[in-house]
């Protein structure tokens, strides 16, 4: 039998182990400066911890966790204003309202952990689980009960790893799938992507682009948000306000810090009309990977310029221009990425309420309350 590992729980980036981003190097999202983005600017109603796991006073293993007080939120999104909103909205705050998460709610994709080849992955998620429930003491000593406890999003070939480490009494979930760019090899510029639709989503990208003329894309600095950060949280909020759901909003300052701390790796684009900030999309760099990161735009200006279209279109070119091999396009509006050329990746997560009754309830009120969305996949290549 394995030794199991040894588990500290990090409240700072100023605690981690000179060693920590040994093991980040490969992912930004468990690096040391993308923590401390966390850490400065987090949603008001999340809590970041990290863990950090040990064996034979070596560090193997680290890890994210956040938890969510629902019960902060003034309404977890304003799109489905019906009977089911309002019965959704009761439950969560009475049943679901404080979630702890293994992994990232602000990201889509495995952003949770990392581990050195000292351990195999089975046994870091055994480590994993004695983690939660040292989180959730902790928890319980300020006063605040864990409902849920959660691991997310995983692909289909991480699964083995949860069944060796025993996870078969938590509820398996797939929520929307997460939509990636893969980039081929031989692509140079913008053009080879053009040249490579078909007639129809030519017509498309022409069409888009022609409607976002008198459009300016600028490349902002430090200083550009900070000048405009009224503005870009307003934009932001517009469309965070609309989504299907929410469990967090940003921190005002979120885009700042995140440029202040990432520098070059943090890449914002402004969109103006006649001098006017209208929108804007964020983009990280994550090695060979490009993740797209929160938007907002003016929703009566969005239309007409087709201007969610066209930053879509903005960042494949950029990624195909700069060299890089896959783009995330994360989860939500599915068909539209899906029209550029994204495609779906299902993600899967495990969650376990702490009341054994509710427990034996909570797939038939998952899929209540979260039901599959309904969506064609295009595929705009020849």
């Amino acid at each position: 039998m394995k030794t199991p590992l040894d588990i500290t729980i990090y409240q700072s980036v100023a605690e981690l182990p000179a060693s920590w981003n040994d093991l980040a190097h490969e992912n930004i999202f468990l690096s040391k400066e993308y923590l401390e983005v966390l850490e400065l600017s987090a949603p008001s109603n999340m809590h970041c911890h990290f863990i950090g796991l040990f064996k034979a006073g070596a560090l193997v293993g680290i890890a994210i966790s956040q938890l969510l007080d629902l019960n902060q939120l003034a309404s977890f999104g304003e799109r489905d204003q019906c009977v089911k909103t309002a019965v959704r909205n009761v439950f969560f705050n009475k049943f679901c309202s404080h979630i702890l998460i293994i992994g990232n709610n602000m990201l889509t994709g495995q952003n949770a952990f990392a581990f050195s080849n000292k351990i195999e992955a089975s046994e870091l998620l055994v480590g994993l689980k004695l983690a939660a429930e040292k989180l959730k003491n902790l928890f319980k000593t300020k006063g605040l009960k864990v409902h849920i406890t959660t691991y997310k999003d995983f692909p289909e070939k991480d699964l083995t790893a949860f069944q060796q480490a025993e996870f078969q009494d938590n509820f398996q979930y797939s929520t929307q799938p997460n939509m990636i760019f893969d980039i081929p090899n031989h692509w140079q510029s913008e053009q080879d992507y053009i040249e490579a639709l078909t007639k129809k989503y030519r017509d498309q990208y022409k069409r888009a682009r022609k409607k976002a003329q008198g459009v300016e894309k600028r490349k902002m600095h430090l200083d550009d948000i900070i000048k405009h950060e009224e503005t870009i949280y307003d934009l932001y909020y517009h469309v965070a306000e609309n989504a299907h759901f929410n469990t967090f909003f940003l921190a005002k300052n979120h885009f700042r810090t995140f440029k202040e701390l990432l520098k070059d790796k943090f890449l914002f684009y402004g969109y103006f009309l006649d001098g006017k900030l209208i929108g804007f999309n964020t983009l990280i760099k994550n090695g060979a990977v490009m993740d797209t990161y929160f938007l907002g735009y003016d929703d009566s200006i969005q239309r007409d310029k087709m201007l969610y279209l066209n930053m879509l279109y903005d960042m494949v070119a950029y990624s195909i221009n700069k060299g890089f091999e896959e783009i995330i396009f994360a989860r939500t509006a599915l068909e539209i990425k899906s029209s550029i050329g994204a495609k779906p990746q299902k993600m899967y997560g495990f969650a376990k309420h702490s009341n054994a009754f509710a427990d034996l309830f909570f797939e038939k009120v998952y899929g209540y309350l979260e039901p599959e969305i309904v969506w064609k996949e295009r595929n705009p290549f020849k």
